[in-house]
């Protein structure tokens, strides 16, 4: 829950510009206020749908087969099996074919960090250039291993 200074108070009170929700006590002290309930919803762990990323970075995958190229978005704490399986919906026999990043074969179980493709966005920032005018290009090989879709 985001919080700001109150300008009366001086106090620090939740921020709800569009009015309190569950939990979320009242700006002043308020003897009708039950706070009885224990743990905040937002802070109990069966709601929990997801976890933050530190940072999201776009690679263009291509097929070197096909040379087809498609963008997509990964967050900077996927390992490469899980883009792969993201990967999935654009060539559904992708786990036949041999990642690479720089004519080196990728670590399957690694980030895109621990295999040398350095996110570069903070250095096109600081020249004021798109991030999107170069990415890193991950080319996949086909291995003809028979193997079914």
């Amino acid at each position: 829950i985001r919080t700001h200074v109150d300008p009366q108070t001086g106090c620090e009170i939740p921020y709800c510009p569009n009015g309190r929700f569950v939990h979320i006590p009242p700006p002043y002290p308020d003897s009708f206020w039950a706070n009885d309930f224990g743990r905040p919803w937002w802070k109990d762990d069966s709601y929990l749908v997801g976890i933050l990323s530190q940072k999201t970075r776009k690679v263009k995958i291509i097929n070197t087969l096909t040379s087809q190229d498609h963008v997509i978005e990964v967050c900077s704490e996927e390992i490469m099996t899980e883009i792969l399986e993201r990967y999935l919906k654009y060539n559904a026999h992708a786990a036949s074919y041999t990642w690479k990043y720089d004519s080196r074969n990728l670590v399957m179980g690694s980030t895109l960090e621990e295999n040398g493709i350095e996110d570069e966005d903070e250095e096109f920032y600081k020249l004021s250039m798109n991030d999107d005018t170069f990415l890193q290009a991950i080319h996949l090989y086909f291995n003809d291993d028979l193997t079914e879709a």
